[in-house]
């Protein structure tokens, strides 16, 4: 994906390595302010530019060097992520082996390859999801996890407000309220220096933001009915591809045993209103495998009670 992606249909790609750069003009509004990603894969890329050419020299000169930037820093910030996803999962029960065997099984997922392959920033929105879920599950001792996705957030993504109140009322037993509002308050304000900065640089005013906003809406009647549709249908399947069915096949009532469905006990009401989260920026974004890939926390944690419940079931079995 590193290195054959064809830039020339990827406006997303082409906006960021602009924006890491240092140019703003021709950046979409929906792309400029989300500047942490191609900032950090810029500083990264500045030292490797002196040596890309004689480490590969079969590669032109150019953006190489940044594009090698961008991987670097998406590969590290989706093995945070995942790194999340194991530890989330082990707070609900599953084992160590079954958590890996689900971490590894996301991460073959086509929208892990892009987000740690390709010039995106969905890699720190998918981190802020991933400390979020794992702050809530493992309680007071996550609050550090809490802190950094309430500062972190508000810079990932626009979108970030529709995550913002679950995060509030399921982190309260994590951080107080007021200790979240210093947090908040914190990102708040990087991203108002941010807006202001880029603005000024680019010659933008502040309502562009607000009109951009609200045009998302007009994504949601083309969301559903792309939904409902049979590609649709594929592309959601496709998100955690054939792994999606290894939760309900476990759901199935084992012979001679306690319905399996006792071992997903742990999972509750937060993940599904986490996962009404999820889909809400799916059908605000009308990318549904890519917005709906933002679920592998709690997939993970599902998928790591599966494999774990597996391998409970066969050693009974094998005991009989």
């Amino acid at each position: 994906m590193y290195v054959h992606f064809d830039f020339s249909h990827s406006l997303d790609t082409r906006s960021y390595l602009r924006m890491a750069t240092g140019r703003f003009d021709s950046v979409r509004v929906t792309h400029r302010y989300r500047v942490l990603v191609p900032a950090a894969a810029a500083a990264v890329a500045a030292p490797l530019a002196k040596v890309y050419a004689a480490v590969w020299p079969q590669r032109p000169a150019g953006l190489w060097p940044l594009r090698f930037g961008f991987y670097l820093v998406n590969c590290l910030l989706v093995a945070a992520a995942a790194a999340c996803w194991f530890n989330g999962a082990r707070h609900v029960g599953a084992t160590a082996e079954g958590a890996a065997l689900a971490i590894l099984a996301l991460l073959t997922s086509r929208w892990a390859v892009y987000a740690a392959g390709l010039p995106l920033t969905d890699s720190l929105y998918l981190l802020v999801f991933s400390l979020a879920y794992y702050s809530v599950r493992r309680g007071p001792t996550g609050n550090w996890a809490l802190v950094a996705a309430l500062i972190l957030g508000p810079l990932a993504k626009e979108s970030f407000f529709l995550l913002l109140p679950w995060l509030l009322w399921f982190g309260r037993k994590s951080l107080s309220w007021p200790k979240q509002a210093v947090a908040l308050s914190m990102g708040l304000i990087a991203l108002a220096a941010v807006h202001y900065f880029v603005n000024k640089h680019s010659g933008s005013s502040a309502s562009q933001s607000v009109t951009n906003a609200l045009e998302h809406f007009d994504n949601i009647i083309y969301s559903l009915s792309r939904a409902a549709s049979l590609k649709g249908i594929g592309e959601l399947l496709s998100i955690f591809g054939f792994f999606t069915l290894a939760v309900p096949i476990s759901l199935w009532p084992d012979n001679q045993q306690e319905n399996s469905l006792s071992s997903y006990a742990s999972l509750g009401i937060r993940e599904v209103l986490l996962l009404i989260v999820v889909a809400l920026h799916m059908l605000l974004s009308g990318d549904l495998g890519r917005m709906g890939y933002l679920a592998a926390p709690i997939f993970s944690a599902a998928l790591a009670l599966t494999f774990t419940h597996w391998r409970r079931f066969l050693r009974v079995q094998r005991n009989r």
